[in-house]
């Protein structure tokens, strides 16, 4: 089990619900970075999310299942697997350059 008070970088794997998307995810300050973002659609799936980066974000299998779904200034992206509907990431609008990744496909780790 990971240490939920370290603000060391650690890395993840995870998945959707059904296991059609799986991903690796580098957390550079750990789960420290764990927040419920206020944008319309976070706030109605209710999501934790904690920061990753495009580089250390990596889709090892199920890519192609994976659907975005753009709303308002369509900068940031949600991303979610076609066949369970689980959201696994998405691009922030506030920062571009950083990645939300749904706590709850982490796995060990339960919100």
């Amino acid at each position: 089990m990971t240490d939920v008070t370290s603000s060391d970088s650690v890395t993840f794997n995870g998945s959707c619900h059904c296991g059609a998307v799986k991903f690796t995810a580098e957390l550079p300050f750990g789960l420290n970075s764990a927040r419920r973002c206020t944008c319309s659609i976070c706030r109605m799936r209710g999501a934790i999310a904690v920061t990753s980066s495009h580089d250390g974000f990596r889709v090892t299998q199920g890519e192609d299942k994976l659907a975005t779904y753009r709303f308002n200034t369509n900068v940031a992206e949600h991303h979610f697997c076609t066949q369970c509907g689980i959201y696994t990431h998405h691009k922030r609008r506030s920062n571009p350059d950083q990645l939300g990744v749904n706590v709850a496909c982490l796995e060990g780790v339960s919100p």
